[in-house]
């Protein structure tokens, strides 16, 4: 059964919580355990919209380690000087972004040495608890309420992606706030049958 990590936010912003399934709980325990990791040192990559920022956050905020997001795009120095750090002050280092060295191709030699014995981490694909709870969390963060039913409904009829689960429910609350109606059958339907839009920016 997938469960819930809440991330504490600042003020004003919508309730963001990792959901924990099949997909990311071996990651979870890998980043629990970040102690043993091979150089104190882990590289995550997963699908769009998987949670990679969120869990990079919780991994800080709870104390593991220290962490890298987007690296493919950051400073391939500020990296190994990272690296360095974790060696040196005996803190994790989490690294996220794409796979290395299959999309990610790292340039500094320097780096791409010391990247190789890192342990690999990789969310995979959720499951129909997972997708059921990912939908259910989606709409708490939009204060959008769904009606009985709903997830046993959608869950064998939506894209079974990360994104696919924020994208519908995104159209399950734009159809609901356009026909000031409650987000009940109908709706869904609707949405499930609208061409997919992409999703507002935030984590990853």
């Amino acid at each position: 059964m997938a469960r819930q990590i809440p991330l504490p936010l600042a003020a004003g912003d919508g309730e963001q919580r990792i959901v924990v399934g099949n997909a990311n709980e071996p990651v979870l325990r890998a980043c629990q355990d970040a102690a043993n990791w091979p150089f104190r040192t882990a590289l995550l990559s997963g699908p769009r919209r998987s949670g990679r920022s969120l869990i990079a956050r919780w991994f800080m905020e709870s104390g593991q380690g220290h962490a890298i997001d987007d690296a493919e795009d950051a400073d391939e120095a500020e990296i190994f000087h990272a690296w360095n750090r974790a060696q040196t002050g005996n803190v994790p280092l989490l690294i996220i972004g794409r796979p290395v060295p299959d999309v990610w191709s790292v340039r500094l030699p320097d780096l791409r040495s010391r990247l190789s014995p890192a342990l690999n981490l990789a969310i995979g694909e959720p499951d129909d608890a997972m997708l059921a709870a990912l939908i259910e969390a989606h709409a708490r963060q939009r204060g959008l309420v769904l009606g009985e039913g709903a997830t046993t409904y959608l869950v064998p009829r939506c894209t079974r992606s990360f994104a696919g689960v924020e994208e519908l429910v995104a159209r399950i609350d734009r159809i609901s706030l356009e026909r000031k109606s409650s987000a009940t059958l109908a709706i869904w339907r609707e949405a499930l049958s609208r061409p997919r839009g992409p999703v507002q920016d935030g984590p990853k």
